[in-house]
């Protein structure tokens, strides 16, 4: 890790999981996620997902990244920095998160639990987000809210669904009802949930197969 400090206020490149590339000057980094500036947005990349890091060479005809001119969001520049901290500082604000494909889902987070955040999104209404599936989030600016709706079409409000500490808790909640995994990207992973066992989803699609899923492999979930 001291290795990877080395890089602090520089201009870094970084791949992560899905051969997904960033560029930006590394503000911060944890036991568990950095913090990079790209010279728009802050954000937030969780170590588990990192794959390599290393100096950015700026050649003769590119430009190097414009410095932040403003505090970093969600978190006291004073203190280490962790995943579930800046999960828990984040709730209740506007955000881009990435999990799956190449989608990002926009919206705020409401509650974090053990192994996974409960995410509200206006397109998708609730969500269960796996959080070791989370790839990076990016804060709004305070001005902006998703879609450009308005405070009283998309209020901040806590969740009020019963929730359980775990992931695999919570969607045993669920057996015997429609759920849609991982944004429904794939048909099989959209259906009737029959049982949760030793983190195998039995799941009954609309042709009437069934199919398991290895729950460690599923992103997230959400009630059509």
């Amino acid at each position: 890790m001291t290795g990877i400090k080395s890089y602090l206020n520089m201009e870094v490149e970084i791949e992560i999981s899905g051969r997904t590339f960033f560029t930006g000057i590394l503000l911060d980094i944890g036991l568990d996620i950095l913090v990079l500036f790209d010279g728009q947005e802050y954000l937030y990349i969780p170590l588990m997902h990192l794959h390599n890091i290393k100096e950015r060479t700026i050649k003769i005809n590119e430009e190097g990244t414009v410095q932040p001119t403003g505090k970093m969001p969600f978190q006291n520049e004073k203190e280490t920095i962790s995943y579930r901290k800046i999960l828990n500082n984040a709730k209740g604000q506007f955000l881009e998160v990435f999990v799956t494909g190449n989608r990002s889902i926009h919206g705020y987070i409401t509650s974090v639990l053990n192994d996974y955040i409960v995410f509200y999104s206006p397109v998708y209404k609730t969500l269960f987000i796996s959080m070791q599936h989370l790839k990076w989030l990016i804060p709004y600016s305070s001005q902006l809210t998703p879609y450009t709706l308005s405070n009283a079409v998309l209020p901040v409000v806590p969740s009020s669904i019963p929730l359980s500490r775990s992931f695999d808790e919570q969607l045993k909640k669920y057996e015997g009802k429609l759920l849609v995994f991982d944004l429904g990207d794939n048909p099989n992973k959209v259906g009737l949930v029959k049982s949760i066992h030793n983190n195998i989803v039995e799941l009954i699609t609309a042709g009437g197969q069934k199919i398991y899923w290895k729950l460690t492999h599923l992103k997230t979930v959400h009630i059509p």
